[in-house]
């Protein structure tokens, strides 16, 4: 039997309300990670206790901004293993989550999980930010954004700000130290219509990270001409 009392106490810590039925999800979902990360690189992280704690807790850190209680239309940009969506909608079941991952074998994970877990109004996409932010599909249709993925804040805003629409939010989860980051996002933030209304920062229970909650409120819509094409934010950052 997986032992979850890390994760149960670490939710207490950060007030998040988890029931034996979430718990479930999350124990079939790490028995998933682990059987398929034996197929495919999706985490570095195998031990139990580590995953609990820089998977899942993490994951959970931005239910504290509160931005979750409604109804949410959510996109989980680079997600990865699924991380944060996953188990943001375990726990928040009434947010409508889409992940989005440039590797399919990511994406075919993803379906598996959500499958076995039986999650309903979660999908995925298998593609690049810069070609699906321009879809009108997706195009400024989120409440948030959220995205753990690593890479430099101003190149983050250009993948992740175009999705969220006007009065929304995009939330990137940082490490501690992100002044020198925030800095240097101010011209992308200036010519993406996003504008930073909050750092929030949390520490992840049953350790010693640190991490920040950097919070983007969209303030006017993205010019049309952004994001650009792919491989573009990355080789010339705004």
């Amino acid at each position: 039997m997986t032992d979850v009392k890390t994760l149960i106490e670490g939710s207490k810590e950060l007030n998040i309300d988890i029931d034996e039925e979430n718990i479930n999800k999350f124990i079939l979902y790490k028995e998933l990670l682990l059987d398929w990360n034996q197929k495919i690189n999706i985490t570095s992280i195998e031990d139990d206790e580590e995953i609990d704690i820089k998977h899942f807790l993490d994951s959970l850190t931005p239910l504290k901004t509160k931005l979750f209680e409604k109804n949410v239309k959510v996109i989980d940009i680079g997600t990865g293993g699924g991380f944060p969506g996953i188990p943001i909608k375990i726990v928040k079941n009434n947010v409508d989550m889409v992940l989005l991952d440039s590797l399919n074998k990511r994406i075919m994970f993803l379906n598996e999980v959500i499958d076995k877990l039986e999650l309903k109004n979660i999908s995925t996409i298998h593609g690049r930010a810069e070609d699906f932010g321009k879809d009108k599909m997706y195009r400024e249709v989120f409440d948030v954004a959220i995205s753990r993925a690593v890479a430099p804040l101003n190149i983050l805003c250009e993948y992740c700000l175009p999705f969220v629409k006007v009065g929304g939010c995009f939330i990137a989860m940082k490490g501690k130290d992100v002044e020198e980051e925030i800095e240097n996002s101010k011209k992308a933030l200036k010519i993406l219509g996003g504008e930073i209304k909050d750092k929030v920062l949390v520490e992840i229970p049953n350790s010693n990270i640190i991490h920040s909650l950097i919070i983007i409120e969209k303030i006017s819509k993205t010019p049309t001409k952004y994001p650009r094409q792919a491989g573009k934010p990355k080789k010339n950052p705004l």
